[in-house]
C-alpha cells in the first residue's frame, strides 16, 4: 500500500492498548488512528476514523466484540476484523468468523505474525493461525455432503505441486514457512497461490483451502 494501514484498537484493557499501540507505531506502513475500550465507542471511532483494519477484543463492556464486527459490515464494509482475544474455544472462533471478522489471532500470539496479519487484512486476505485453520477445516469436514451444494470440477485442475502447497496452507503455514519445506524460492509460492486462487476462483487462502475440501482435493 503507498500510504499507511490505517489502524483502531479495540480493547477495555487500557494496558494492553497502549502496548499493543507502541508495537505497531514502531512499523512504518502502520497507524494507529485510535483507541476504543468497548465496541459501541469502536463503531462511532470506526465511521469517524475510516480505519482501514480494527483489532478487535471479543469480551467487553457495554458492546461485545461480536455484535460490533456483525455491525461493521453494514456500516463500513470495506473496513477489516481481526479479532484479538484470549479465547480459543471453538464457539468464539465461529462466532467471530460469522460475524465477519477476516482474522482471529490469540493475544500470545508474536508480534511477527500480528504485523503479517494485519498487511494480510489490508489486502483483503483471511488470516487464521494454524490452530485456529485446523478448528475451521474440522468445523467444515463436519457437515454432511448431502448438505453442501454440489461442485463443478476444475476446467483447469490443480497441478501436484499445487495440491501439496494447497495441504500446506491448510496448516496454517505462512508463504515464507511453505518455502523454507518445499526449498523452493518464496516468490515461487506466491505464484503457485496466485494461479490455485484463480484455478478455484478463491478470492483469499481459507476460501481456496474449504473449496478445494469440497472437491476432495485435499482429503
Amino acid at each position: 500500500m503507498n500510504h499507511p494501514i490505517r489502524i483502531l484498537l479495540v480493547d477495555d484493557q487500557a494496558l494492553f492498548r497502549e502496548g499493543l499501540n507502541t508495537l505497531l507505531s514502531v512499523q512504518p506502513d502502520f497507524e494507529v488512528v485510535g483507541e476504543a475500550s468497548n465496541g459501541e465507542e469502536a463503531l462511532r471511532l470506526a465511521v469517524q476514523l475510516q480505519p482501514h483494519v480494527i483489532l478487535m477484543d471479543l469480551r467487553m463492556p457495554v458492546l461485545d466484540g461480536v455484535t460490533a464486527t456483525r455491525r461493521l459490515r453494514t456500516l463500513l464494509p470495506d473496513c477489516r476484523v481481526i479479532v484479538l482475544t484470549t479465547f480459543d474455544d471453538d464457539e468464539f472462533v465461529f462466532d467471530g468468523l460469522r460475524a465477519g471478522a477476516v482474522g482471529y489471532l490469540l493475544k500470545d500470539v508474536s508480534s511477527d505474525k500480528l504485523f503479517e496479519a494485519l498487511r494480510a487484512a489490508a489486502r483483503g486476505e483471511y488470516f487464521l493461525l494454524p490452530s485456529i485453520t485446523a478448528k475451521v477445516i474440522e468445523e467444515f469436514a463436519r457437515v454432511s455432503p448431502v448438505a453442501r451444494v454440489p461442485v463443478e470440477p476444475l476446467v483447469d485442475p490443480l497441478s501436484a505441486r499445487e495440491i501439496e502447497i494447497l495441504r500446506l496452507v491448510a496448516t496454517g503455514a505462512s508463504n515464507k514457512e511453505i518455502a523454507e519445506m518445499l526449498v523452493i524460492a518464496e516468490g515461487t509460492v506466491k505464484n503457485h497461490l496466485t494461479n490455485i486462487l484463480a484455478k478455484l476462483s478463491a478470492k483469499d487462502r481459507l476460501q481456496a483451502v474449504l473449496k478445494a475440501r469440497e472437491l476432495g482435493l485435499l482429503s
